[in-house]
Formats: C-alpha cells, sequence, structure tokens
C-alpha cells in the first residue's frame, strides 16, 4: 500500500507540473493578446476622437456660412420691408432681384400663403447654405464622439482581463511552491476556474486586428 501511494505521488506531481505549464502557457498567451487589443482600441479611440473633432470644426464653419447667409438676407428683407413700407414702387423690385435663391424660395412661399407668418426668414422654405452641413456635420462629430467613447470602453476592458490573468498567473504560481498535494490542486483549480471565466468573457470581446 505504502509502494502505491508512494508512486501515486510523483505521478500526480507530475500531472499537476503538466497542467500548472499548459495553464501559465496559454494565460501568458492570453495576457499578450489583451494587451495587443488593449492597445488596438486605444488607437480606434484616438482616430474616433479626430474624427470627431475635425466634423466639430467642419460644422462650425458651415454654420458660419449659414449665419452669414441668414445675415445678408435680412439685410435685404429689411430694405425691402422699408420700401414696402414707403412706397418706393421701383425700389421694391430692385430689391427683389438681388434675393438669394434660398431667401427668393422662402419669400415667394411667404408670399403664396397670403404673408400671414412673421415673414420668409421664419419659413420652413427657408434653409440658408450650410445648414444642412451643419446638420449633417454636428452629428457625424456626435456619431464620432460617442464612437470613441464605445472604443475607449472596450480597451478599458481588455486591459481589466490582463489584470484577471494576472491572477491566474499568481496563482498557478503559488501552486508550484506547495508541498501537499492537495494544497497544489487547490489553487491549481482555483486558477483555472478564473481562467475560465476570463476566456468566457474574452470570446465576448470585439476584436480589432
Amino acid at each position: 500500500m505504502h509502494t502505491e501511494a508512494s508512486a501515486k505521488t510523483p505521478r500526480t506531481s507530475r500531472v499537476l507540473d503538466i497542467l500548472t505549464v499548459v495553464l501559465l502557457s496559454v494565460t501568458a498567451v492570453l495576457t499578450a493578446w489583451c494587451g495587443f487589443e488593449a492597445s488596438k482600441w486605444g488607437g480606434e479611440m484616438s482616430i474616433a476622437f479626430s474624427q470627431a473633432s475635425s466634423a466639430r470644426i467642419q460644422a462650425a464653419s458651415a454654420e458660419s456660412t449659414a449665419q452669414a447667409a441668414r445675415q445678408y438676407d435680412l439685410t435685404l428683407y429689411t430694405e425691402w420691408v422699408l420700401a414696402e413700407e414707403n412706397g418706393q414702387d421701383e425700389l421694391v423690385p430692385f430689391i427683389q432681384e438681388r434675393f438669394t435663391e434660398e431667401f427668393a424660395v422662402a419669400f415667394d412661399a411667404w408670399t403664396a400663403e397670403g404673408r400671414v407668418s412673421r415673414g420668409p426668414l421664419a419659413m420652413d422654405e427657408y434653409v440658408p447654405p450650410g445648414t444642412m452641413e451643419a446638420q449633417e456635420l454636428g452629428a457625424r462629430a456626435d456619431a464620432k464622439f460617442d464612437e470613441a467613447l464605445a472604443d475607449n470602453q472596450r480597451g478599458d476592458n481588455y486591459s481589466l482581463l490582463t489584470v484577471l490573468f494576472a491572477l491566474v498567473l499568481f496563482f498557478a504560481a503559488i501552486s508550484q511552491h506547495q508541498a501537499a498535494p492537495w494544497r497544489r490542486r487547490v489553487f491549481l483549480s482555483l486558477a483555472g476556474v478564473i481562467a475560465i471565466c476570463g476566456i468566457v468573457t474574452l470570446l465576448t470581446f470585439p476584436i480589432k486586428i
């Protein structure tokens, strides 16, 4: 009986050694992979933030164009109102000929409805140049900003996994310094459970190559 027990002990030790080496090797590779993915997603975050900033600047430029066009149309409309009010029949058509295309569309719609609205500038038909571009670029900037935040979270998730796999390496290393086989099995089992949880979690993460 004593001989059989003595024979099982080295055999058990060899099995545990093999399992420990496999676990350490796999965990080391997974840790490196998580570090790589965290770096990649960090790069994606930087790119998305840069694109969001660029789109925001372009949106501001388009909005400035729209405001300048609106101010020009407002100035002409003011002159038209004064000419209309003062009965300057020759000046009225002269001013109307200088309406911008966008304002002319709104002016015609305002006239067609009987001029009951507050003015052509308040009509839905009035869309000065740059308005749509500003809205589209603003929406793009918001989308890129949200994308950057998502990429940042993905990078953080991979970084957290490196901490989890570090625990696997810690418990696996401790198991090698236990004289009693049952203690080795306990620490190695704990490391294995953590590794499995980490791998399952890793499989749910997006991959960026």
